[in-house]
């Protein structure tokens, strides 16, 4: 019986939705407060990292993917900026925020922002500067954004469509056009400790042309599709936390008419959280395959 509890405990933690964050360092630009802006973000990121809903981009790997995009980890990230710095990094939810002096109080203000809302809330915390601890503070304020997240995590994170109505979107979208025969080719590869077997990509294109209706084709069908949509896909190991592993995956489309016409060229990132790391790739692969399949589809129809 104890055995049963524990592992419908863990069935229970798993299904629940595990947010990616990326804390970047704080503003201190006054005298008396600088340089505390990087070591309370350095802070905050480890308090949060202890929650078992969050798992936190490195700041070794922010600092590489914002680096490349001439981009830092200072204090300077705004609702317009959010969806792209999100976008680069793979995080949902972003932190950040300032260090400063009141009279004689230490104040530490806090930034969340929905990287795919642009929804901000604010949380802060406060103490007499004379008896001021860093790390009590940032503890204080981590444990203030942790409640700030999973109570207005709704409103943080864009609500997911479901796999049905998303196919009920597609098939409104083509009633009553011709459908065309469609061959789908897409090289898939896995960057990480372990190998993923494709193809997860062609895998749901097909799924979702054939429950819309489209006739799916391979290089044996008698004559030449009516439309290929083809280009590369990868996946990437990204965060190990405990007994979970998160995936990132890149999907690049285009679709093409047999005369050589593009139609559509789109491309989508995904990620994705799961106990074992092939499935956590082969689900961020699937998973933007499906929101790339429901801008391209569309496009394909006569």
């Amino acid at each position: 019986m104890t055995l049963l509890l524990a592992a419908c405990a863990s069935v229970h933690a798993a299904s629940k939705e595990v947010l990616t964050v990326a804390v970047f360092d704080f503003e201190s630009k006054d005298e008396a407060v600088r340089n505390l802006g990087s070591k309370v973000a350095v802070l905050i990121n480890a308090n949060l990292s202890a929650e078992p809903q969050f798992i936190t981009v490195e700041r070794a790997e922010l600092e590489k993917v914002l680096g490349e995009q001439e981009l830092g980890l200072s204090g300077t990230i705004a609702p317009e900026t959010a969806a792209k710095v999100g976008h680069l990094t793979g995080a949902k939810v972003l932190v950040t925020g300032r260090v400063f002096k009141v009279d004689k109080e230490l104040m530490l203000v806090a930034k969340i922002i929905g990287a795919e809302t642009s929804r901000v809330y604010g949380e802060m915390v406060k103490c007499p500067a004379a008896s001021a601890s860093i790390a009590d503070l940032s503890a204080e304020l981590a444990k203030k954004i942790a409640s700030t997240v999973e109570q207005k995590g709704e409103t943080l994170v864009a609500k997911v469509e479901t796999r049905e109505d998303r196919i009920a979107k597609i098939k409104k979208a083509v009633a009553g056009k011709k459908l065309p025969a469609v061959e789908i080719k897409i090289a898939e590869r896995h960057f990480g400790p372990q190998r993923v077997i494709d193809p997860a990509v062609e895998t749901e294109c097909a799924l979702i042309l054939k429950q819309c209706g489209f006739t799916v084709v391979d290089d044996r069908w008698p004559q030449k599709a009516d439309v290929e949509i083809s280009g590369e896909a990868f996946s990437s190991f990204g965060l190990r936390k405990g007994n979970l592993i998160s995936c990132k995956a890149r999907i690049e489309l285009k679709a093409q008419k047999r005369t050589g016409e593009i139609l559509a060229v789109d491309r989508q990132m995904s990620v994705a959280v799961d106990v074992t790391e092939q499935t956590a790739a082969k689900t961020a692969l699937q998973n933007a395959a499906a929101e790339l399949a429901e801008r391209l589809i569309s496009k394909c129809v006569q």
